[in-house]
């Protein structure tokens, strides 16, 4: 027993320097080099630029995932065979965990992106029902929109309108925010696409549209303080209690302990 804990920390270093030996080229570095060489694949990332719009989340991670296989299955590995020495029976498990890892933070951080834009709404159609109250076309209103609003949907629609620029049409490029923007944003979306389109009046249902907008940003603050206090339960368990037990519950205990043994 004493020799394999000599040995594990050897054996975890031996692993740490080869994995660093035979780590991947950087990101940067890779760029520069052709997409394939001579006996051997380069895997890179798909840029933004370079993945086709109108994709959902399951189409996002379906290419994003086979481009960092290799990446995975080697943090797999290292994982493995840092923890096979030592914890031997854990080893499948935590292979397990850092193979599912990347996959995990990918769904997080696309969640957070389009939470980014849901919480953005409101104010991008407050500032379009301002816009097309004050007499702006719909061209004219979304770039006015685009050049004053903050936030990821304001970027959007400055992407919108230089796609306009360009001579794309309008609601052509509208109908491609949805897929990068969330569903949350296709109701302001399909408004304005119809007002271009069709001539359908805009006021009327920006107004309804404005007012469903912020009934759901209340609804998603009142779900968020409602989770508080669950979110609270676990530090207020391991944290707070043990100290008020200590500070009050060990002092009893220990006066009582010395009156029965005098």
């Amino acid at each position: 027993m004493s020799a394999a804990l000599l040995l594990a920390p050897a054996w975890v270093g031996l692993v740490l320097v080869a994995a660093r030996r035979h780590r991947p080229a950087p990101a940067r570095v890779r760029a520069l080099l052709p997409a394939r060489l001579p006996g051997r694949a380069l895997v890179s990332a798909p840029s933004s630029a370079s993945a086709p719009q109108g994709s959902s989340l399951p189409e996002r991670l379906a290419r994003w995932l086979p481009a960092r296989v290799p990446r995975r299955s080697a943090l797999a590995a290292l994982a493995a065979a840092v923890c096979l020495p030592v914890v031997p029976a854990a080893a499948p498990l935590v292979a397990i965990g850092a193979w599912w890892l990347p996959i995990a933070r990918a769904r997080r951080a696309e969640r957070r992106r389009l939470a980014a834009f849901a919480a953005d709404l409101p104010e991008v159609v407050d500032l379009v029902v301002l816009a097309v109250d004050a007499g702006l076309t719909v061209p004219l209103a979304v770039a006015a929109v685009a050049r004053r609003a903050e936030g990821p949907l304001g970027a959007e629609l400055c992407r919108v309108c230089d796609e306009h620029r360009l001579g794309r049409r309008l609601a052509d490029a509208l109908d491609d925010l949805p897929a990068r923007a969330g569903e949350s944003v296709r109701p302001l979306v399909t408004a304005l696409v119809a007002s271009e389109r069709y001539g359908a009046s805009l006021a009327a249902g920006l107004g309804h549209l404005a007012d469903d907008v912020r009934r759901q940003r209340r609804r998603r603050a009142e779900e968020a303080a409602r989770r508080v206090p669950v979110k609270l339960l676990f530090p207020l368990v391991t944290c707070t209690l043990p100290a008020f037990a200590l500070l009050t519950v060990a002092p009893l205990v220990a006066g009582a302990l010395r009156q029965l043994h005098p």
